[in-house]
This record gives C-alpha cells, sequence and structure tokens, in this order.
C-alpha cells in the first residue's frame, strides 16, 4: 500500500489498458498528489478500504461493446469524485445510461475542443474558448446519460466533455495527461484541487520521512544487505535504508567485470567517504565472464548474469553475518508496471527486468523496496534530498547486466575492454560540450559486424561501434537525441583514433517504440 499517512491525499489510477496511464499517474505526482496504478479487477470493497480521494479511469483500445472487455461496478462512481478519461468517458456513460456510438474510423491526433462552461475542470477557461486537446478513440459519447451536463464539444458538435450536474463525476473525450493538449495540466490539477480537495504534499521530504518511519519499525535489530550496482536506483536505496537503520545496513558491490570504466573505484569513494556505509566489494568478473563464455542469446545472457550475481552475493552476503535478515533493492514503479501486465491480462516479455522476478525462490532474505511506488525522476529527487552527489544522482541509467548486453554478440575480456574504452570517450565528450544532463541515456553498442578502413595507408578489418543516444522523461517512450554535427565528429575521430579495434562509428536514430533503448 501506499507510503502516505491517512491524512495524505491520494489518487487511484485504474488502467483501462492506455499507452499512456503512466503518464497520468506522473501528471498526478507533478502536482504533489500521490498515485498509484491499479487493475480494473479491484472490487469497490477493495476500493473503499483504499480510500482515495479521487479515482480517475484510463483510457484503453477497447469497446464498451466488446466481448470480455475490462468494465467497472456502478457503485465504484460513488466511492469517491470521479474523472473519465476517453473509455472511461465511454464506460461512465454506458453504465449510467448514456449512448456510446461505435466508431467507423478511429479519431487520432490533434484536435480543438470549444468549451462551454468555464467551471468545475474548464476553471480558468473562458466559455466559448477554443483550446488545443489530443484525441485517441474509435467510439464516442452521442448521448450524455440522465443528470449529465455537456461542457464542452469539439467543431463537429461532438460531446468532448461532460459532469454530472449534483454528483462529482467529470469526463473527457480527449487525453489531459500528453504534452499534446497544451491546458491538460491544468484540467488535471483542477480535478485534483476543485473537485477532490487534495493537498499538495507528495514531496521527497515527506516521502524520506514515512519511508524511515516504515522501514524502521519492518527492520527492527536486524542486519539488512544491499547490492550496490552504483546506479542511481540502488544509490538512492542505499542512501535512503541507511538514514533510517545506520550501521545495520551493508552494502555489498559485486564487481562483475561489465562495468564502465573507473565505476568500481567511484563507488568506493563515494560510498565509503562521502556517505560512511559498510561496503564489502567482492571482484567476481572472472566468474561472469565463465558463465558467458559462447553465449550470444540476448535473453540467455541477463538470465547467467543473474544467476551469477544471486550466486555471488549469497555467498558474499553469509561473511555479513547469520543475523540478515532483509536485502534492499532499487526496484522502481515502471519495473513493477511493466514486469506485472496492469490490466490483469497477459503480457508480453519484451525483456528480463533485473530487479524484478529474478530472484531464487528459496532466498532466505525478506525484501525491502523502499523506491517501489516511485517513478525515476522522483528517485533522483529523493537522492537530492538526501544529499547524494549530483555526479551519481543525474547519472544516466545503466542496465543490471551491463556491458553485457552492450557487447552484440558472444561476450569476452577483449570485446568488453574496446567497449570499455569507447563508452569513456563518448561520455567523456558529452560532457565536455556541456550535453550530458540534455540527454536521458547515451551509450556504446560494439557490433557483430566487422568493416573494412584504411589507416596509415594500410588496410583494416575491424569492428564497428553503434553509438545510441535518446531523450525521454522515464525510459518508456523516447526519441533519439539530436546532436550538434561537430560533436558526432569529434566524438567518431577520437574513438577510432584512440581505440584499438574500431574503425567505424555509426549513430543509431531510431525511437521507441518501434526500437528499444537498448540494443539487446
Amino acid at each position: 500500500m501506499a507510503h502516505l499517512t491517512d491524512m495524505s491525499s491520494r489518487i487511484l489510477i485504474i488502467d483501462y489498458g492506455s499507452q499512456y496511464t503512466q503518464l497520468i499517474a506522473r501528471r498526478v505526482r507533478e502536482a504533489r498528489v500521490y498515485s498509484e496504478i491499479h487493475p480494473p479487477t479491484r472490487s469497490v470493497e477493495w476500493v473503499r478500504e483504499w480510500n482515495p480521494t479521487g479515482i480517475i479511469l484510463s483510457g484503453g483500445p477497447n469497446s464498451v461493446y466488446g466481448e470480455n472487455v475490462p468494465t467497472a461496478d456502478p457503485a465504484l462512481l460513488d466511492v469517491a469524485p470521479t474523472l473519465g478519461v476517453c473509455y472511461g468517458m465511454q464506460l461512465i456513460s454506458h453504465l449510467l445510461g448514456g449512448e456510446v456510438i461505435r466508431g467507423a474510423h478511429r479519431e487520432y491526433g490533434r484536435d480543438e475542443v470549444i468549451i462551454d462552461e468555464g467551471e468545475a475542470l474548464f476553471a480558468g477557461f473562458t466559455p466559448g474558448e477554443r483550446t488545443q486537446v489530443w484525441m485517441s478513440h474509435g467510439d464516442h459519447v452521442e448521448k450524455a446519460p440522465p443528470g449529465f451536463r455537456v461542457v464542452a464539444h469539439s467543431g463537429k458538435q461532438a460531446i468532448a466533455a461532460i459532469r454530472h450536474e449534483s454528483k462529482p463525476i467529470l469526463a473527457v473525450q480527449f487525453h489531459p495527461e500528453v504534452a499534446h493538449t497544451p491546458r491538460g495540466s491544468e484540467i488535471i490539477a483542477n480535478f485534483l484541487f476543485d473537485t477532490c480537495r487534495c493537498t499538495p504534499d507528495w514531496t521527497p521530504g515527506a516521502f524520506i520521512e514515512e519511508e524511515v518511519a516504515k522501514i524502521r519499525a519492518q527492520v527492527g535489530n536486524a542486519r539488512v544487505i544491499c547490492g550496490l550496482s552504483g546506479g542511481v536506483d540502488s544509490s538512492v536505496a542505499a542512501a535512503l535504508v541507511h538514514r533510517a537503520i545506520g550501521d545495520q545496513l551493508t552494502c555489498i558491490f559485486v564487481d562483475n567485470g561489465l562495468l564502465r570504466l573507473h565505476e568500481r573505484e567511484q563507488v568506493e569513494r563515494t560510498f565509503r567517504a562521502h556517505l560512511g556505509i559498510d561496503l564489502r566489494v567482492v571482484d567476481a568478473s572472472q566468474q561472469f565472464l565463465d558463465a558467458l563464455a559462447g553465449v550470444d542469446d540476448p535473453e540467455t545472457k541477463r538470465k547467467r548474469i543473474g544467476h551469477t550475481f544471486i550466486d555471488v552475493f549469497e555467498e558474499a552476503a553469509q561473511s555479513v553475518g547469520d543475523d540478515v535478515r532483509f536485502l534492499v533493492q532499487g526496484t522502481l514503479y515502471p519495473d513493477v508496471i511493466e514486469s506485472v501486465s496492469p490490466t490483469g491480462g497477459p503480457s508480453v516479455t519484451i525483456k528480463s527486468h533485473h530487479n524484478v522476478g529474478g530472484l531464487k525462490p528459496d532466498m532466505k532474505f525478506a525484501l525491502i523496496e523502499p523506491l517501489r511506488e516511485l517513478f525515476k525522476d522522483e528517485v533522483r529527487n529523493v537522492g537530492r534530498e538526501l544529499g547524494l552527489p549530483e555526479e551519481m544522482v543525474g547519472r544516466h541509467p545503466f542496465p543490471g547486466p551491463g556491458l553485457g548486453i552492450r557487447v552484440i554478440s558472444d561476450v569476452t575480456q577483449e570485446k568488453l575492454d574496446v567497449l570499455r574504452q569507447a563508452d569513456a570517450i563518448y561520455l567523456e565528450e558529452i560532457r565536455s560540450a556541456g550535453l550530458y544532463n540534455e540527454i536521458w541515456q547515451a551509450f556504446a553498442v560494439l557490433l557483430p559486424i566487422r568493416s573494412v578502413g584504411v589507416m596509415g595507408d594500410e588496410r583494416t578489418y575491424e569492428n564497428v561501434l553503434a553509438l545510441r543516444a535518446v531523450t525521454s522523461t522515464d525510459g518508456m517512450t523516447a526519441d533519439w537525441f539530436h546532436f550538434p554535427h561537430e560533436v558526432l565528429g569529434r566524438i567518431s575521430n577520437r574513438i577510432i583514433r584512440e581505440v584499438t579495434g574500431i574503425n567505424r562509428v555509426v549513430y543509431d536514430v531510431s525511437s521507441k517504440p518501434p526500437a528499444t533503448i537498448e540494443w539487446e
């Protein structure tokens, strides 16, 4: 359940399968109100017990007239103020006696709606005003349910928003949560603060205070271990648990030989000197190389790296003492949502997450996952509040399997050394150009391709290196970063000149979707 006192505001988001559901949660949290995403299979009794300040029904790809589509008990609409978005609006209308018409074709993209009433959701808007919105729906509401007023319409006289005349039930046929609806945050804020009377108390400081109290209550006098990777998530999780229980925490850093240049030294310096945490370092690079020998399938790589990590980690944990009862993991909210289908149905495994579902079933430790309800940007803010250095808090994401999945073939020490050196030059040049903080993630990938080149009047036949850099807010969607040409040129020249074994550099200009951010 949420890390909140009973007095705090919280919004329950029922996920009907929209690609934008996480954006709704983020927009609510940006307004400093806590939100959680749950499937439509939650019972009304469960929702009442959860005690939401407000409920948002998300969009989704289904038709209310389809077979076996997610629905809702009409009693849900009496639990708390409710906002329906797209499919959520059609569902409210369908449940309460309105008329929903099957769409002959899907309405998708930018549109304009005309505001009929400048109050409730549209407080601050002028009646008759036109505002840009983002549409994404097939069916539409032809006739509002009894007791509802139409408060916005599109130029085609289609119903764009409705509200109940006496109950706090509102709905819109567009997506206020996306950037393409410029005043969408205003509309969401009107629902949160005017309709639901929420208090904006979801802050990093409040989260830390609540979490510290919870960790202390959960742990008591037991010892706790944390697998430290040096990345943002495990670093913030370790710092937060250390704030709660101090010397009861021991961090174990496994050097798997798949790290970036000087990464081990940086972790040792930060956590021993800066935070004063009990840190044990285990050099297991040869074990990981042995486990990866001859393996080129990315999913097999991830599993072998994960299993080897657990073996090494468990052996190291035994040396800490017999009274260790808890294990800290830096699991984040998107990990949880991606790994378990939010609609309660089957979900496709895109890749195995390093932090979720990879642990052995007979593991003797109970889990502490203090960041389980946070998005990445929230984790960074908590880290800053805890006093972690910006060079650590602002670091680009780095996958648990490390460089093992950035060598697109079988992994050898020679290939890792080549990739490590090239990756370090890439990041160094990005920083010196002042671009590091504009990029969500940047990394190099060693391809299983060799190409002909010429160096010093001699023919070469060496490796091709791909560079990847993307912009994103949470890694769920991403666009490739538009480097100034002179910066890309400088990076390419340095890598080819300084890294033996590479004679060609290419840049990846694909977005997510359809591509993933990592190549494997």
